[in-house]
């Protein structure tokens, strides 16, 4: 029975697997998107997802910890540089994978792993206020009108001053 034992073997000795994943992280980094069986790709995003963490970290000992299971200095230097300030203020998730079909000579199940995109600011819609109408115009665009009415005008008058 496997009851607790987390994650996957992929029929390789414990060596064999953490050279595989130390090479599909590498990938992953460097060019941003990878193509890999889905179960390897579920397994995968458990490995980066903490590397990207250590590179959000920034410090020395985070470093060094990357680099020591990164192939090469230039995928530790994307990592904690581009990589790092593009997830700067995510606190989780960076990855995103895809099911692309099955792979042509033994029928895997084929999946997309990519980083996740630059976050671009949204666009806050002003709302319009109580008492305001929206109208749409002939081009699509909404146009804002204020409708006024006797009791907030009647609300506007001021109150006369003691002192007069």
């Amino acid at each position: 029975m496997r009851h607790r034992v987390a994650g996957r073997t992929f029929g390789r000795l414990p060596a064999q697997r953490k050279a595989l994943f130390r090479g599909l992280a590498t990938s992953l980094i460097d060019h941003e998107r990878i193509e890999t069986t889905i179960s390897k790709a579920r397994e995968l995003r458990s490995v980066v997802e903490p590397l990207i963490t250590l590179g959000k970290r920034g410090d020395l000992h985070a470093r060094r910890q990357a680099a020591s299971y990164l192939y090469g200095h230039r995928v530790v230097m994307k990592l904690f540089g581009e990589v790092a300030q593009r997830f700067k203020d995510r606190a989780g998730g960076y990855t995103r994978t895809f099911r692309v079909g099955r792979r042509r000579g033994d029928g895997a199940e084929m999946a997309l792993i990519e980083l996740l995109p630059v976050a671009k600011p949204a666009k806050k819609e002003k709302k319009p206020d109580k008492g305001e109408k929206t109208a749409k115009t002939a081009k699509g665009e909404e146009k804002v009108s204020k409708k006024k009415t006797v009791a907030a005008e009647g609300s506007k008058k001021k109150a006369p001053s003691k002192n007069s």
